[in-house]
């Protein structure tokens, strides 16, 4: 069975509430995301696993993209786990990811 990751699904895993600004933004989100559909059910295990990091995969404010962001409070481990685990993630799925200058946040950008 294959599950189609709408922008309902997103908000719901992502743990967003559902209202029409929201359900906009999500959809808006997979429609500019090169080939979304190619990896989008692998967000949900990344972020799960980026949780215990004080990490999150989120909609973002500034862009269209998903984001991935780390705390800038947490200690050097933490954030060099969370640098490694985003890159082990975006190879292993062969997701492009924008990185912001001087902060542990990724947009991703979609297929590579």
């Amino acid at each position: 069975m294959q599950l189609e990751v709408s922008a309902e699904v997103i908000l719901s895993q992502l743990g967003y509430s559902k209202n029409e600004a929201s359900l906009k933004q999500a959809q808006k989100m997979i429609d500019v995301t090169t080939n979304f559909e190619k990896f989008a059910k692998h967000i949900f295990s990344l972020n799960d696993h980026l949780k215990k990091m004080n990490a999150y995969v989120g909609l973002s404010n500034k862009t269209d993209y998903l984001k991935i962001k780390c705390d800038e409070n947490d200690s050097d481990e933490i954030l060099q786990e969370f640098h490694e685990e985003v890159s082990h993630w975006a190879n292993k799925y062969n997701v492009k990811l924008e990185k912001l200058d001087n902060k542990h946040i990724y947009y991703i950008l979609g297929t590579i």
